[in-house]
């Protein structure tokens, strides 16, 4: 079942119905619940995307990009980021600001704690 989204009315009804499936906890849909919740987050994406205009403006060509976006999208600092990974807190903000090349435990960090695609990673390294 393909979900096409036409108007704002129609976004804000799905949206809706969303919620109402997400409230009732994963573990307690059916499998033809969590197909349709995915079809409609799906469509509420594209929606999103296309028409509200939420997507990014340009999508992330660094590492840097990428993990200053996920930062933001987690409310997080370099600091909690540094914390989280294990490491120093210069040594994120000097990779970061480009005083210093990525290592492989920077990597690791980032794909564990931001859930970067690793041949992202692997390609822009």
């Amino acid at each position: 079942m393909k979900i096409e989204i036409k108007t704002k009315k129609e976004y804000h009804e799905l949206m809706v119905e969303i919620y109402k499936l997400m409230n009732k906890e994963e573990k307690k849909l059916t499998k033809i619940e969590l197909k349709k919740l995915t079809e409609m987050s799906l469509a509420a994406q594209l929606f999103e995307e296309t028409v509200l205009g939420l997507k990014p403006f340009k999508e992330p060509e660094t590492i840097t990009e990428l993990v200053e976006l996920k930062l933001f999208e987690r409310k997080m600092t370099q600091a909690n980021l540094a914390n989280e990974m294990g490491l120093a807190k210069s040594k994120v903000s000097e990779i970061l600001n480009g005083k210093r090349k990525a290592d492989i435990v920077f990597l690791k960090g980032i794909h564990k704690v931001l859930k970067i695609d690793a041949k992202f990673l692997l390609e822009k390294a």
